[in-house]
C-alpha cells in the first residue's frame, strides 16, 4: 500500500486520470495519471489500505464501467464512506455504454435497486440510499468541439437541454421505452448516501446516558 498523505483528506476521487480534484485524495490505477497514490481499482482488496468510515465524499467519474466486477468494488466503497457520507457516480447509460472499446458495462436506472435491502434476490449486502438519479443526453463538449462548428454546438446544446429535461421527468420511462429513439444517453448519474445509522445510534446512546 502506498504511503498516505498526512493529514488524509476526507474526500476521495477514484480514477482521477488527468483531472485531479483539489482537496481530494486522488487515486488511479495508471502510472501516467495525476494521482496522489496508485491502486489497482479492479481489486477490492487494494481498497483495504484506506481507512474505514473516513471519507465524507467519494467521487467516481466514468470509472465503474472500466472495472471487471462492480459489486465487490461498491462494497469496498461502502466501507470507506463515513456514516452519512455521499457517493457520486457518473457512468455511461447502457444506451451508449458500449461505444468505447474498454467499457465493460453499461448502467441503467435499476442499478440503484441492488443497494436496497428490500430487493429480494438482488441485494448485494450494503445499503445505500439514493438521493438523486439523472440522465444526461450529451456530455463532454470538449470532445465534440473538434468535429462540429460553433453554430452546430449551439443547436446541440439547446437540443441537449430539452431532451435531458424531458428524460428526467421520468428516467424509468425514458430508459425502458424511448432512450434509443434519440440515439441514446451518454451519462447516468447516481448520488448515493450511506445511512447515518452509526451516528444516530451513538446519539441515542448519549441521550440515554
Amino acid at each position: 500500500m502506498p504511503e498516505l498523505p498526512d493529514p488524509l483528506p476526507v474526500r476521495l476521487n477514484l480514477g482521477c486520470g488527468q483531472y485531479p480534484r483539489e482537496g481530494f485524495l486522488n487515486v488511479d490505477i495508471e502510472s501516467f495519471a495525476k494521482a496522489d497514490i496508485l491502486l489497482d481499482l479492479n481489486d477490492p482488496t487494494s481498497y483495504e489500505g484506506l481507512p474505514a468510515a473516513h471519507f465524507e465524499l467519494i467521487v467516481l467519474d466514468h470509472v465503474l464501467e472500466h472495472l471487471r466486477d462492480v459489486f465487490p468494488v461498491m462494497r469496498s466503497l461502502y466501507r470507506l464512506l463515513a456514516p452519512g457520507g455521499r457517493l457520486e457516480i457518473r457512468v455511461p447509460h447502457f444506451s451508449r455504454g458500449f461505444t468505447h472499446s474498454q467499457h465493460e458495462h453499461g448502467f441503467d436506472v435499476t442499478f440503484i435497486e441492488y443497494f436496497n435491502p428490500k430487493f429480494t434476490g438482488g441485494y448485494v449486502g450494503v445499503e445505500l440510499k439514493i438521493e438523486s438519479m439523472r440522465l444526461d443526453y450529451m456530455i463532454r463538449w470538449d470532445l465534440k468541439r473538434p468535429y462540429i462548428r460553433r453554430w452546430q454546438e449551439t443547436i446541440l446544446r439547446g437540443l441537449n437541454g430539452v431532451v435531458t429535461w424531458i428524460a428526467n421527468l421520468s428516467p424509468y420511462t425514458c430508459s425502458r421505452f424511448w432512450c434509443y429513439w434519440v440515439g441514446g444517453f451518454e451519462q447516468i448519474e447516481y448520488i448515493f448516501l450511506k445511512p447515518d445509522t452509526v451516528r444516530k445510534s451513538d446519539d441515542t446512546h448519549r441521550e440515554h446516558n
